[in-house]
């Protein structure tokens, strides 16, 4: 378990993200048009998955906006937003925002990926979805960098999950 805070309260989540070197874990997610997708969909790419509560807030909405903009014209790498959202909020949140370089995908089948990667909350108010964390990957799935988000209503470091890509 690790210890996050949501505006200074103290919750907990299910366990720890994959240790930088490790393989991550695969996942299942539900993809903007209802399809399942697992991480070797995007086998021979590089990897941000930028792990939010809700697109709905301002944090997570930021966060999805910067790493849009980072993602021009970058066919090595794909950004990963998952969130708890229905595939429906996210298509209507990236079309009113006009995000095109993320991909948005949602944990509406199963809480699998929040438990996988230890970003599952586990009390307090946002119990059931995700803490704030980003996690990038090389071309063949290893963690060269992980951040969990020590308070939710902070954004993740930009620069360093930037940087060891």
């Amino acid at each position: 378990m690790a210890t996050i805070t949501l505006k200074s309260q103290p919750i907990q989540t299910n366990g720890e993200l994959p240790a930088v070197g490790g393989t991550a874990p695969d996942f299942h997610l539900v993809d903007k048009d209802l399809n399942d997708v697992r991480l070797d969909t995007y086998h021979g790419k590089k990897k941000l998955l930028n792990i939010v509560p809700s697109l709905d807030t301002a944090v997570c909405a930021t966060s999805a906006r910067k790493f849009n903009e980072y993602a021009k014209g970058r066919d090595d790498l794909v950004v990963l937003t998952v969130s708890a959202d229905l595939p429906f909020a996210q298509g209507r949140f990236c079309q009113s925002e006009g995000i095109t370089n993320v991909i948005t995908l949602s944990m509406m089948r199963s809480r699998n990926f929040a438990k996988d990667y230890g970003v599952l909350i586990q009390d307090g108010p946002l119990a059931g979805i995700t803490a704030r964390a980003i996690v990038a990957l090389d071309e063949d799935n290893r963690v060269v960098y992980s951040e969990l988000v020590p308070e939710i209503a902070q954004e993740p470091n930009y620069d360093k999950a930037l940087a060891a890509l």
